[in-house]
């Protein structure tokens, strides 16, 4: 088991991408605590599936978008944790339009949960990270914050932020033990992605070499290993998970 031992703090556990990523860090062996805006099924699913694998999975209710309460919230997740070894900033949302039509509140609610969100959570448990002189960072970015799309500036803007955000925290941790990384996937089959068109996947699917669109357990591999030991001398790394689309 990769993750034997490790206790994990993920942020948007609840569906999609946060919620395989939970499923492998357990089938890894780690101890794993879900961020969610509300509880759900999903949390007794985890619970259920850690229980089966030996570990345990706690769910965390909060709104990651209110910078009035996410940091006492993670910050008492992190006393009763005792400290995490690994952190997934995956919470995330969308709002598309056109820039020229882009409400100020669309383009601000993107930001302050993509971006602003994970600069809050992060500041909480990197503290600790850097006071044990150990730790991964794992902030999910996108192949959209590294080539752009059209009708998702907001987005693009917020998963670029997070390219910088990475690279910059990685160079302030490297000397203090903690590792921060990128991934950034390319076309994934998650709820997001089925609310676009045919006619728009159509059209992505050309664009990938592989032919193919990845799956969520694809996307949670990699953040397996990124975890891991295995990249024990990996940072400041942008890992794309896009079928070559961003080659």
């Amino acid at each position: 088991m990769l993750l034997k031992g490790k206790k994990a703090l993920i942020t948007g556990a609840s569906r999609g991408i946060g919620k395989e990523i939970a499923r492998r860090f357990i089938e890894e062996g780690a101890e794993v605590w879900g961020l969610a805006t509300k509880s759900s099924e999903t949390a007794r699913e985890l619970a259920t599936f850690a229980t089966e694998k030996g570990t345990e999975y706690h769910e965390i209710i909060a709104n990651i978008g209110d910078p009035a309460t996410i940091q006492p919230i993670i910050s008492e997740a992190l006393k009763a944790s005792g400290g995490f070894d690994v952190l997934v900033n995956n919470a995330g949302i969308t709002k598309d339009g056109l820039s020229f039509r882009m409400k100020l509140e669309d383009w601000e609610s993107v930001l302050r949960i993509n971006l602003t969100g994970t600069f809050l959570v992060t500041q909480v448990v990197s503290g600790d990270m850097i006071r044990k002189r150990a730790g991964s960072i794992i902030n999910l970015s996108s192949i959209v914050g590294l080539h752009g799309q059209g009708g998702q500036v907001n987005y693009a803007a917020s998963k670029a932020g997070l390219i910088g955000y990475t690279k910059a925290l990685a160079k302030e941790t490297a000397g203090r033990g903690v590792r921060v990384n990128a991934i950034a996937p390319g076309f994934i089959v998650t709820e997001m992605t089925g609310a676009v068109s045919e006619e728009a996947q159509k059209a992505w699917l050309e664009t990938i070499p592989m032919k193919k669109a990845g799956t969520v357990t694809d996307v949670a591999n990699a953040a397996v290993y990124l975890a891991s030991d295995l990249s024990e001398y990996v940072t400041a790394q942008v890992l794309g998970v896009d079928g070559g689309m961003g080659a």
